[in-house]
Parts: C-alpha cells; sequence; structure tokens
C-alpha cells in the first residue's frame, strides 16, 4: 500500500484556498465536413493543351479557370485523372444561389472512401495541379471566394522558388469581409518539389477551412521558414483531422505574422487523428552539422503564437532536433510578430490523448513575449493531459527538457502524463523580469497524477535548487501531487509523490516494447483514484490508425 490516502479533487487547493484548476475552453464551434456531392450541373475538364511556361495557350484559354468561372454553387467540376493543369487558378466569388461547388477526381470512385487518408500511391487516379510557375501559386482566391471542396487532386509545386502552393485570403487583408471562407481540402496529396521543397502548403487566412484526409508533404527551404499548414491572418474556425503533415520549420503554425484585421485571433482550432512528421535525413547540414547538404531550417513541429479554443488530439508528434531552436516538440506563446497586434493571445489550449516519439525536447510554454516593443496578452488555461511523451534528448541535439515554463504562464494545468526523457530535466521554470516587468510569478500552476522521469535535475528553475524551492519561487497557487519522479529526491520535494529509483523499478507492464501501462501499487493512486500517469488505453485508442489514416 502507499503511504496516503486518495485525495479528492474538490479538496486539492492550494495553500491559499484557491481552486486548482481554471481548465481551457475547448473550440465553441466543430466544422462539418460530411461528403455530399452536389446535384446541380457536372462541368468534365479534359486535358488543357500545352502552353508556353507560365502562360496559357494564346488559343485556348484555360479549360479549368473557364470552368470555374461558369460553376454556381451546387455545381461538380471533374478533372481528369492523370491530367496537369498549371496555375495560378483564381476561385471566383459566387453571388447567389446556396450549396458548394466540389472539385473532384475522374477516378473519385477508386480513392479511398470518406474518413481515410489519401497516399502518394494514390497519385495515378488523381489530377494534379501544379504551382510554382513564376513563384505563383496553384490556386488563389479573390475577395469573398466561398464555399469551395477539392476532393481527390494533387498539388504540386515546380522545381523553382515558391512561397505558397495555395494561397487562401490575402495576408494583408485588413477585413474580415475581404476574407475567403468555407473551403475544404478532402483526401489531397499537395506536396513541394522533392529537391526544391516549397515554402507552405497551405497558407489558411481565411474562416472556416479544413483540411481532412490529406497528405501534406515536403515543405522545406533552406534558410527560410517552411510549414505544411499556417495561418495568420485567419479566423477560423479551423478543421485538422487525419493528415500526414510534413514541414522543416513548424509542420503547423497559428500566428508567426502580426494579424493585418484589427483584435483577429485565430480561434475554435479543431486538430486531430494527424500523423505529424520530419524525415531524419534533414539533420543533415544543419547548423551544428554544416557542409553535409541541404541544409532545411528545423525548429519546432507544432506553434502557436496566435491562438485560441485549440484542440489537440489523438495525434502522433515523430521527429524534433536541435538546429535554429532547441528541439521542443511544441512551443506555445503569445508573440506580436511585428510590433503591431498588441492582442495577441495564446488561451484555451487543450493537448491531451496524443503521442510523442523521438523528440529532442516536450513542451514549452511562454506566458509573454516581446517585452515593452511588443507587449501582448498573457498566456492563460492550458492543459497537457493524458499524453505519452519520450524525450530522447541529446541524440537529437537538445537538452531533453520534457516540460518548460517562461515568463510566467497563467493557470497552466499538467495532469496524467507519462514522459520518459533521457536528458537532463523534467521541469525547467523560468520568469524573465525584462518581459514581465518584475518578478511576476506563474499564478495556478498544477502539476498532478504524472510519471516522469527526473534526470539529473528534476524540477528546477534558474540558479535555485530543485524541488519545493523551485516552485515557490517561480509559482504562486501551485499544486504538486501524486506524481511519480523516477530518480528524484524525495527530501527536496512536496509530500505524497513517489521516487523509484530507475525506470525499470517504476512497474510498467512491458517497458522494453513500449507497454507503459502500470502492474504497480501506482495504479489507482492518482489524486482521482486513477493509475498515475497517462491512461495509456486512451491514448492507444485515440492514436490507433493514425499512421496511415486508413
Amino acid at each position: 500500500m502507499l503511504g496516503w490516502a486518495v485525495i479528492s479533487p474538490l479538496l486539492l487547493k492550494t495553500a491559499t484556498g484557491v481552486e486548482i484548476q481554471n481548465l481551457p475552453q475547448l473550440p465553441k464551434v466543430f466544422l462539418d465536413t460530411t461528403y455530399s456531392p452536389p446535384k446541380g450541373e457536372t462541368i468534365t475538364v479534359g486535358v488543357q493543351p500545352a502552353a508556353p511556361p507560365g502562360k496559357n495557350h494564346p488559343k485556348s484559354p484555360n479549360k479549368f479557370q473557364l470552368a470555374l468561372e461558369k460553376a454556381q454553387l451546387g455545381d461538380t467540376i471533374v478533372l481528369e485523372a492523370g491530367t496537369s493543369y498549371t496555375g495560378p487558378f483564381t476561385l471566383p466569388n459566387k453571388k447567389g444561389g446556396s450549396g458548394w461547388i466540389y472539385i473532384v477526381s475522374s477516378e473519385y470512385a477508386k480513392l479511398p472512401p470518406p474518413g481515410k487518408r489519401v497516399h502518394p500511391e494514390d497519385v495515378a487516379n488523381l489530377p494534379t495541379i501544379i504551382g510554382g510557375i513564376a513563384n505563383e501559386p496553384a490556386i488563389i482566391t479573390t475577395n469573398g471566394s466561398h464555399h469551395y471542396r477539392f476532393c481527390g487532386i494533387e498539388f504540386r509545386a515546380a522545381k523553382a522558388p515558391l512561397s505558397n502552393l495555395i494561397r487562401l485570403g490575402g495576408y494583408n487583408d485588413n477585413t474580415l469581409d475581404t476574407l475567403p471562407h468555407d473551403l475544404i481540402f478532402d483526401r489531397c496529396y499537395i506536396h513541394g518539389d522533392p529537391g526544391a521543397g516549397c515554402n507552405r502548403g497551405i497558407a489558411m487566412n481565411g474562416a472556416s477551412i479544413a483540411v481532412i484526409d490529406s497528405y501534406v508533404s515536403d515543405f522545406k527551404m533552406e534558410g527560410m521558414d517552411a510549414q505544411a499548414l499556417w495561418s495568420a491572418n485567419g479566423p477560423g474556425p479551423f478543421k485538422i483531422v487525419n493528415n500526414f503533415l510534413e514541414g522543416s520549420t513548424e509542420n503547423i503554425l497559428f500566428g508567426g505574422a502580426s494579424p493585418k484585421i484589427a483584435n483577429l485571433i485565430p480561434s475554435d482550432i479543431e486538430i486531430r487523428h494527424n500523423y505529424f512528421f520530419k524525415r531524419l535525413d534533414w539533420m543533415q547540414g544543419t547548423t551544428q552539422n554544416a557542409g553535409q547538404g541541404s541544409h532545411w531550417c528545423v525548429k519546432t513541429i507544432f506553434e502557436i503564437k496566435n491562438a485560441q479554443r485549440v484542440l489537440l488530439e489523438g495525434n502522433i508528434f515523430e521527429n524534433c532536433w536541435g538546429d535554429a531552436q532547441d528541439g521542443f516538440a511544441m512551443n506555445l506563446k503569445p508573440q506580436d510578430q511585428d510590433y503591431k497586434a498588441p492582442w495577441t493571445s495564446l488561451k484555451d489550449v487543450t493537448i491531451r490523448l496524443n503521442l510523442f516519439k523521438n523528440v529532442g525536447s516536450g513542451i514549452k510554454i511562454l506566458g509573454i513575449d516581446g517585452g515593452k516593443f511588443a507587449p501582448t496578452q498573457r498566456a492563460e488555461r492550458i492543459l497537457i493531459e493524458n499524453n505519452v511523451i519520450n524525450v530522447i534528448g541529446g541524440s537529437m541535439r537538445a537538452a531533453g527538457v520534457m516540460f518548460r515554463t517562461m515568463a510566467s504562464p497563467f493557470d497552466v494545468t499538467i495532469n496524467h502524463n507519462t514522459g520518459l526523457n533521457s536528458g537532463t530535466t523534467l521541469l525547467d521554470m523560468d520568469f524573465e523580469p525584462d518581459v514581465v516587468g518584475g518578478a511576476v510569478k506563474a499564478e495556478r500552476f498544477n502539476f498532478n497524477n504524472n510519471l516522469v522521469a527526473c534526470g539529473s535535475a528534476g524540477v528546477k528553475g534558474g540558479a535555485t535548487g530543485q524541488g519545493t524551492v523551485s516552485l515557490n519561487k517561480f509559482y504562486q497557487n501551485w499544486t504538486f501531487a501524486a506524481n511519480v519522479l523516477i530518480g528524484g529526491q524525495a527530501k527536496v520535494y512536496p509530500p505524497h509523490n513517489y521516487f523509484p529509483p530507475k525506470i525499470q523499478t517504476v512497474g510498467f507492464a512491458d517497458y522494453e516494447k513500449g507497454n507503459y501501462k502500470l502492474t504497480s501499487a501506482y495504479q489507482n493512486a492518482g489524486t482521482d483514484g486513477k493509475d498515475i500517469g497517462a491512461d495509456i488505453d486512451a491514448v492507444t485508442k485515440a492514436t490507433a490508425g493514425v499512421l496511415t489514416g486508413r
């Protein structure tokens, strides 16, 4: 038996009596992307006559663009599988009518069914829309473009410099009325050039945008940031579900440039069942290993600089290393990139039931960034719960930090995670007086029911000793209970935590084979009566099928 009774969550409060949890709101809107073919006219676009590079054929107007101009809401445009159409193509703003315009492959029946991910091997059944001629995207929108659904289309970057393969909205749009909205990419293969790469897959500066069941790969640039998906000037909601997502700098980024629309915060973001991946051969030629091939700029897998009401659930995040940054898989911070948007926010973020594999460090949270030159709203209400995080550390050119909080975020709850880090630090804490204007402590920090490795430093911040002394220095109104701290020293930590000397004494079902279910006294020993660490069955169920999407 363990040496203390289960504590009711209602009784687990801080010393000042403040409730331990102020949890984030989930997205208020979840987009419905049910595949429902329209019943209007069908417009078939055959083979387009060859045209000079960068131009349409002078005697043959581009058939696909003509079809886009002709189609009305409720119509279907069919593109010929195996045929290439060279962009850019503009999505007109259809005024009047109702429904969607579907743009589909002539071999739609041979594609995976709705809810199943397309793969590169499906390319024979896909028409191809090419971007990159004269640095022009494959698809662009006009003011107010809306209700287009691409299904079973390959989007490919030509072997030339290209900023955005698909550009939804203009970054300089300064009113919501001009933004595109209601756009879906369904079972599409969207990729950069294997050699030249591409700066960005989809620039999602619009409202009600979904990317589902798609394969988005080879977005990489030498000496520049590159993402599979990015939004800075789009209000949302966004739905990103069941995709393969590959980008060198950030696989997905929200923010990174100050929005041009006043008070805009990308909102109501659903990110579920995606396979986030970076290729290990991209490690060649990095800053630490220069001169061995192209250097694709690597920072993190997922990053938020401006967003609210975000749900990340049932994803797999694989491979991240120290290069242009310090190897964290996730970087969460409010940052007014261009010093023009003081409303910039990071709030109401839920990260649950995810699996992190082969990452240099885990999750980093900054409360505020930019100092007096670009003040933002303080980060608040972040929940990290029921995740399995395997941090490799040194072999990925990173310190192996599991969680790091800086600059005093408020209402951070880290609960029921299993984190097996081989690096030096479990939790690194700091505030930055030059940023926050003094020694502001993080408010309402909760670290409970986690099963983690301490490494050589454990819970430690700045020049302070590890354990309770660091918690007291950097946090106000904190709770820290029912954690299994592998290799930690009980005397420096709060009571009601556990300190097995090594991983082999924790009592995993099969540690060597990656089965982290508990078979020991730590079962049912959490503050809520549940097993300490992540709910392994729930994580396994939530991530089942993520690798293939089928």
